[in-house]
């Protein structure tokens, strides 16, 4: 088996340009370039990321601080957040330290487009029973309130994760 010159490799990530990565010959400066990916927390993937995690993280601090009317409510509405938060870092830091160069039999385009599908629905759903339980209580409705701005915001990302899964692939099979 002979790894020459006419080989392809095909990769597809979010956090590389369409057609980085799609010959051997072609990653040239690219794949010279260090671990750490300097442009990407600038990119609007990246600050939407971080708007999420903070967005979840006063969320949880918010209910965490707060006196609690209904156990199984909140405690949801707790684990929602957090895991949420934990995947999107990991996602973050996936596409920071270009991890999905290292690490292709992932395709991380689908799976960020998954997370955030189901991350979503259960972020709605935990921020509705959180404030239709909250009884007025300010750190209560607060959290509810950043639930809300966190699933709006993955909605976002659920967009944006469409567009370069779906859309970029379906063009370039076109191609």
């Amino acid at each position: 088996m002979s790894h020459g010159p006419g080989l392809v490799r095909t990769t597809c990530s979010s956090g590389s340009a369409p057609g980085v990565g799609a010959g051997a010959g072609q990653l040239g400066a690219s794949s010279s370039e260090g671990l750490l990916d300097p442009v990407y927390p600038r990119t609007h993937g990246a600050l939407l990321k971080v708007a999420q995690m903070i967005s979840l993280l006063i969320a949880f601090i918010c209910v965490r601080s707060s006196l609690w009317t209904s156990y199984s409510a909140y405690s949801y509405f707790e684990v929602v957040t957090v895991c949420n938060l934990i995947m999107i870092l990991a996602f973050y830091l996936v596409h920071l330290f270009r991890l999905y160069r290292v690490l292709t039999c992932i395709s991380w385009p689908l799976s960020e487009l998954l997370h955030y599908l189901i991350g979503t629905l259960l972020l709605l759903i935990a921020s509705i029973v959180a404030a239709s339980k909250s009884y007025s209580q300010s750190r209560l409705v607060a959290g509810a309130i950043f639930g809300f701005l966190a699933t709006f915001l993955c909605l976002a990302s659920v967009w944006l994760s469409y567009k370069i899964s779906c859309v970029t692939q379906s063009t370039d099979a076109a191609v």
